[in-house]
């Protein structure tokens, strides 16, 4: 699992290691949460819908011979990460966290949601920092500023152990 706060490259490593692992020959999958969850749907659907739709996508992952999964959530709780390893049965979750100086996530979030929740969304960055903190649920935890994605992606796969250390 890649988490971290909005703005800290979760999305973005995750694509870079997809791409690590396939130039390795390693069958995976990689699943962005937050795109199995965005809609506006009846509130009481809501609390459980993005985790049912990680189980049916595992499941089909999985059916066509996936064996590994990354997944890219900011992953606030111990019950959050409870639900999600309930929702990929057989899992050993290995969480690391992005981090970056708070400014640099404020202004890659500034940057990437130019409409009417930006201010939201930006103010979002130091309260989800502050929750991810008291959390610490990570394993490792990789800098994700002034670094090309390559590295920090080659980082996070060898720090969880899919990648050997150059």
């Amino acid at each position: 699992m890649i988490s971290g706060s909005m703005g800290s490259g979760k999305t973005t490593v995750m694509a870079e290691a997809s791409d690590l692992l396939a130039a390795h020959g390693t069958i995976h999958a990689a699943v962005d949460l937050d795109a199995l969850g965005v809609g506006h749907v009846p509130e009481g659907a809501w609390p459980d819908l993005a985790y049912k739709n990680l189980a049916a996508v595992w499941r089909n992952f999985s059916l066509a011979g996936a064996t590994n999964l990354l997944l890219a959530e900011a992953v606030e709780s111990r019950d959050e990460l409870d639900r999600i390893a309930a929702a990929i049965p057989d899992c050993d979750i290995i969480l690391c966290r992005l981090t970056a100086p708070l400014g640099t996530m404020q202004r890659r979030v500034a940057g990437r949601e130019p409409g009417m929740l930006q201010a939201t969304f930006v103010a979002r960055v130091a309260e989800l920092e502050a929750i991810l903190d008291d959390a610490d649920l990570e394993d490792f935890a990789v800098g994700n500023d002034g670094r090309s994605v390559t590295d920090v992606a080659r980082e996070v796969l060898v720090g969880a152990g899919w990648l050997p250390q150059d």
